[in-house]
């Protein structure tokens, strides 16, 4: 794994120990009794044929040209209505809980699994239920989408910021900016109307984060040397 600054300057990287990675396409970062993790969420699964997902937890290293991790802990999961392809996960350290977002279900389903579960058995992840408020595609788009090569609706990236009163879901084509109110949940919360921003069309934008509590937020893409950019939602009016 690499790390970065704000600026897309490569800061250092680090191999984890302990984990098998399969597809990794999401990171999250969270603190625990004021120590920083990140949770490393092997959810890819294109085909969806694999029957079983694995989070991975470790606590975050300093930024060094090369160092190794050690592994914390893992979870694994399934899910309850079939495997699928997925790759947008957060941390709701609040309720101790990730959340996986699917990627190819219109509209995409929101799952949770528990970070600390009571067994190390394969869990059945929790489906919470389709998150309605992303921008929806024609037929006729996702009939296109396999010659066009454009699934702009899909998600592929999630963050809950460090105050865990917003989070953000990041498509092939837009920010959305989501808000918690007093007594919440997620899933209520990912069904309201959220600010769009749109990003153009960034080629393989596939990673978002909160650079602060809950008002900056950064997109970069998967390839090497992508362009990173930054999105200041100070002066944006909430619905």
């Amino acid at each position: 794994m690499h790390a970065l600054d704000t600026r897309g300057t490569r800061r250092g990287e680090f191999k984890l120990k302990g984990s098998d990675n399969k597809d990794w396409e999401d990171l999250a970062s969270f603190k625990l009794e004021g120590t920083p993790y990140l949770m490393v969420a092997d959810i890819g699964d294109n085909d969806a044929r694999r029957k079983k997902r694995t989070l991975y937890f470790v606590e975050e290293p300093p930024a060094a040209k090369k160092s190794d991790a050690t592994l914390a802990w893992a979870v694994s999961y399934q899910y309850p209505d079939g495997p699928r392809d997925a790759e947008s996960a957060a941390v709701d350290i609040g309720n101790k809980t990730a959340l996986i977002l699917s990627k190819r279900d219109l509209p995409p389903r929101l799952y949770e699994v528990p970070l600390f579960p009571e067994t190390d058995d394969t869990l059945t992840a929790t489906a919470l239920g389709p998150v309605q408020s992303l921008d929806r595609p024609s037929r006729q788009d996702v009939e296109f989408a396999p010659k066009t090569k454009d699934w702009y609706w899909q998600p592929v990236g999630m963050d809950i910021s460090d105050d865990g009163l917003a989070a953000v879901i990041l498509t092939y084509r837009a920010v959305y900016y989501y808000r918690r109110q007093a007594g919440q949940n997620w899933f209520d919360a990912l069904n309201t109307q959220p600010v769009r921003i749109g990003i153009g069309n960034f080629q393989n934008a596939e990673a978002v984060a909160f650079g602060d509590k809950h008002r900056m937020v950064y997109v970069t893409g998967e390839n090497k040397n992508s362009l990173m950019i930054s999105v200041d939602l100070a002066g944006v009016r909430e619905p």
